[in-house]
């Protein structure tokens, strides 16, 4: 059960990150078409509501300062969405029911080791604005954070269950 909770959460982080992206392909089109857009019912989605509280949790767990904040915030979103981008490719690779199981095995392994590239080239630019002990917290607060949202997952899906 906690697998697919963490599965869901997953799924939720990815769709609210390829939102954005997904969005300027989307104003193209209305422009080629000239089609008025449908007005967005929920401006404040969760996946920003899941983003802000991410990002409240992990500043508070760093203590960064006004200088490391200014620095740091612009370097961590661009790394989010690297990550964000090799896991839509992860799980569209997993949806697919690949003929050669092989060929798809071979993909999940090339989206890992990109996910842990995207992981070192990035340790190295916060270690450029933060001391290591903060490097290091980060890394821990956002396994923190994983671990509590699906904690909290878990309780409401029980309650609701019950």
């Amino acid at each position: 059960m906690s697998k697919l909770i963490r599965l869901f959460f997953i799924f939720l982080f990815i769709i609210a990150a390829g939102r954005e992206s997904l969005a300027q392909a989307s104003n193209s089109l209305v422009q080629r078409q000239r089609i008025t857009p449908a007005p967005p019912r929920d401006k404040k989605g969760v996946g920003k509501r899941l983003e802000a509280a991410r990002d409240r949790f992990i500043g508070k767990q760093l203590d960064l300062t006004d200088e490391e904040s200014a620095k740091f915030w612009p370097v961590y979103r661009q790394y989010q969405q690297e990550l964000t981008a090799v896991n839509i490719l992860k799980r569209l690779n997993n949806s697919s029911a690949a003929s050669n199981g092989t060929e798809q095995i071979d993909k999940e392994i090339y989206y890992e080791s990109q996910q842990v590239g995207i992981r070192k080239r990035y340790r190295d630019a916060f270690s450029k604005i933060l001391p290591p002990e903060k490097v290091s917290k980060l890394y821990k607060s956002e396994q923190e954070f994983r671990d509590e949202l699906i904690k909290q997952l878990s309780e409401r899906s029980e309650r609701a269950g019950n």
